[in-house]
């Protein structure tokens, strides 16, 4: 492994050594070349694509000839970032790796062990979708869980829920950004409703409402530039485009364009579906019915996933959808995934993964480049074989 995994060189190093060393024997069997990003990374990078939560959660520091610089806080952008230093970007390559990533968190070490896949350039995605989520099944039975508790979602839906009910391209932006954190997207759906707004100066209104309706990415850039003007490059974790962005958010509000409490009401009753996945299809398709959207893309590639992943052995009725799970990193786009521990009341799941069709062409391939992966959290699949033992 790359790194210590532990702060105190206990044993809890050889627990978690032991466990990467079984799970990189599965990952390789399947196919798998291992490779070792390195921990330094250029932080805009990051900065850009992980998510706001992350973003604040990153080691930075700089380098001798100054640009920023963080320790890696996931492994998904190094290793992509390494596909690409070879062409064609859209070749197929499985790769997969172990070692640290860093996060601060508060009461806990800031160094967590993380191993895991990625298969890039597979063209089939429902096929490829159902092969990681099988084969971090297998990594995890070989690790002597057997029975996790599997959660999946579909950021894609949600996308074509949202591209369906016509609303402002910055709350289209808004919204999806914050998908799979739940308090803040309901809250933003909230505002978007026209709840609870709030009287502002007439000049403040003027301002933000002549924003609305201007070209975005024109308006962004001038709400940049005045920031930059003031000195300001980040607050509460913010970039300056995340300020303006939220800005622009303001301005829909302040013109009145954003303030829609039908469709509020119409992706409250999206998020609320939940349930054994094929069940969930029909509830799916009776929402889309009912709403006039057209769903049929993203649902008919949901119906061939439950498919594949049947035909893998794994039980898709075993498993439990929920319209309103997504993950925290910016770069998921599709199918996501995480596993838990029954019977076992972690902070968080020991196994997270999904797709990130978009993240190869964020990173500067000249196209997008069809990407799934997942990774385990080492350290929290030690505390429950430690307590089921």
């Amino acid at each position: 492994m790359t790194g210590s995994t532990a702060a105190n060189g206990s044993g809890a190093d050889a627990g978690t050594a032991r466990l990467a060393a079984t799970a990189l024997a599965r990952l390789q069997a399947a196919g798998h070349t291992r490779i070792d990003p390195p921990i330094l990374q250029p932080a805009d990078t990051f900065l850009d694509l992980v998510g706001e939560d992350i973003r604040r959660r990153l080691f930075l520091t700089n380098g001798a000839d100054g640009p920023e610089l963080c320790l890696r806080p996931d492994f998904t952008i190094p290793v992509c970032r390494q596909h690409l230093e070879s062409e064609p970007a859209n070749r197929r390559d499985d790769y997969c790796y172990a070692g640290p990533v860093f996060r601060q968190r508060p009461g806990g070490i800031g160094e967590i062990p993380q191993v895991g896949a990625e298969s890039l350039g597979r063209t089939d995605r429902e096929q490829a979708d159902a092969a990681m989520l099988a084969l971090a099944t297998g990594v995890l039975a070989d690790l002597g869980i057997s029975d996790p508790v599997i959660r999946i979602g579909d950021e894609t839906i949600f996308t074509a829920v949202l591209a369906g009910l016509n609303l402002p391209v910055v709350w289209q932006r808004r919204l999806r950004g914050l998908f799979g954190e739940t308090a803040r997207l309901e809250a933003a759906i909230a505002r978007m409703g026209g709840e609870g707004m709030q009287d502002d100066s007439a000049t403040r209104l003027g301002f933000l409402a002549a924003l609305d309706g201007a070209n975005h990415e024109a308006a962004q850039q001038v709400v940049t530039d005045l920031l930059s003007i003031a000195g300001i490059t980040a607050v509460a974790g913010r970039s300056a485009s995340e300020i303006a962005e939220r800005f622009l958010e303001q301005a829909a509000l302040a013109n009145g364009s954003g303030a829609n409490a039908g469709a509020a009401a119409t992706l409250r009753e999206y998020l609320s579906i939940k349930g054994q996945p094929d069940v969930a299809l029909g509830e799916l398709k009776a929402f889309a019915s009912r709403h006039g959207l057209d769903l049929s893309g993203p649902l008919a590639a949901f119906e061939a996933r439950l498919a594949a992943i049947n035909a893998h052995g794994l039980a898709a009725s075993r498993m439990q959808f929920a319209a309103d799970f997504g993950r925290r990193l910016d770069y998921y786009t599709g199918f996501v995934f995480e596993m838990t521990a029954a019977g076992h009341d972690l902070p968080g799941q020991i196994v997270g993964g999904g797709r990130y069709d978009k993240l190869l062409r964020l990173l500067g391939a000249p196209h997008e480049v069809p990407a799934v992966g997942f990774s385990l959290w080492l350290d929290r699949l030690q505390t429950v074989l430690e307590a089921r033992a």
